[in-house]
């Protein structure tokens, strides 16, 4: 196994760091599913939470880096060329959704922005201005 591991990692003698950014782009972007996954088992319905985004933005800088620098491969740059314009703008309408929360001033509770009254203990909410 370490014979195959240093035969992958090391190449007429140089290091093949783009290798060790190729794989940790992969498992940025497999750990972005779990989190998405455990997120929705842990409220019962689909959540889509904002380190879902990030991991997505940096697995897919990751990834395009390595077939930028290593594989130079116009299809695998091109399907990662792009996609991150898409995991900013989550992550801008994700901070402004969280921005615009009203906060319950008898429980603290963090309510959306429509709402009028706190779902945990009744209280009116006041008016976003």
């Amino acid at each position: 196994m370490m014979d195959w591991l240093h035969a992958q990692l090391w190449q007429d003698g140089h290091f093949r760091w783009w290798e060790i950014v190729g794989w940790t782009g992969n498992i940025v972007f497999t750990a972005r599913v779990l989190v998405q996954w455990y997120a929705t088992e842990k409220k019962r319905q689909v959540v889509v939470p904002s380190l879902f985004w990030w991991l997505s933005l940096a697995g897919s800088l990751l990834l395009l880096a390595y077939a930028l620098f290593s594989q130079k491969n116009l299809v695998f740059i091109f399907s990662f060329a792009f996609n991150w314009v898409i995991y900013v703008r989550n992550l801008v309408i994700h901070h402004r959704h969280k921005a615009a929360h009203l906060e319950c001033p008898n429980c603290h509770t963090d309510c959306p922005p429509q709402a009028n009254f706190c779902s945990v203990c009744g209280t009116r909410l006041p008016a976003k201005a």
